[in-house]
């Protein structure tokens, strides 16, 4: 038996919405980014999600807005 609090997470948005799953033995931190890549019948898709605790002191992990892409370099400058 451990003396820390068990912390479960609820995930909003993307592939992983509506799971509910263990944070382990760390402590959480706001604003964890965590990276879900998806493989599976098709192309490579990741997504992130942010950790963030809720109004009503619940820890969810919200889906991030898509990265923009890199911008192509020219070779000048």
């Amino acid at each position: 038996m451990t003396d820390r609090p068990s912390h479960s997470v609820r995930f909003f948005g993307g592939p992983l919405d509506g799971r509910v799953q263990e944070l382990g033995d760390t402590e959480p931190i706001v604003g964890t980014v965590v990276k879900h890549v998806h493989l599976h019948d098709g192309p490579k898709i990741e997504t992130r999600y942010e950790l963030g605790l809720a109004e009503d002191d619940r820890w969810e992990f919200r889906l991030c807005p898509a990265p923009l892409p890199e911008p192509e370099t020219d070779g000048v400058g």
